[in-house]
């Protein structure tokens, strides 16, 4: 008689370790490795580049593939987002005066958003992918 294994079906992993999960061994989702990642950032606010070392601490606590490195890199850059773009408007006001006229200071609002958020999230995204090459690779 031959093997009765050609009639089992296959075994199912218990732990359910899709793509859409970071690593099981780290024990840590995405969004606490997005805060994480943007909570290093913003304390490293005063090194130039801080954005891309942010990103890359969150893709590499995130590991798994480029594509997920995407998504880290995003939201930690929006957790990076929203205090610089404050600290950076109150700045400017501080600096150029409220003299300004109510549609003139949203126009800089506006402004201040489109390039912060370009700079904060565009950097932080290639940080997380080289964050996870780093860790895939090392």
């Amino acid at each position: 008689m031959g093997s009765d294994t050609a009639d089992t079906p296959p075994s199912v992993d218990p732990y359910g370790t899709d793509s859409n999960r970071s690593d099981p061994a780290s024990g840590f989702g995405t969004p606490l490795n997005a805060v994480i990642g943007g909570a290093a950032g913003i304390v490293l606010s005063f090194v130039p580049g801080s954005t891309l070392l942010g990103g890359g601490i969150a893709g590499y606590l995130e590991g798994g593939e480029p594509a997920d490195g995407l998504r880290v890199g995003a939201l930690a850059g929006l957790v990076m987002l929203v205090p610089f773009v404050f600290f950076g408007f109150l700045a400017s006001i501080f600096f150029l005066g409220v003299s300004g006229s109510a549609p003139g200071m949203g126009v800089m609002l506006v402004v201040f958003l489109v390039f912060g958020a370009l700079y904060t999230v565009g950097l932080s995204v290639v940080g997380a992918v080289l964050g996870i090459y780093v860790k895939n690779e090392l």
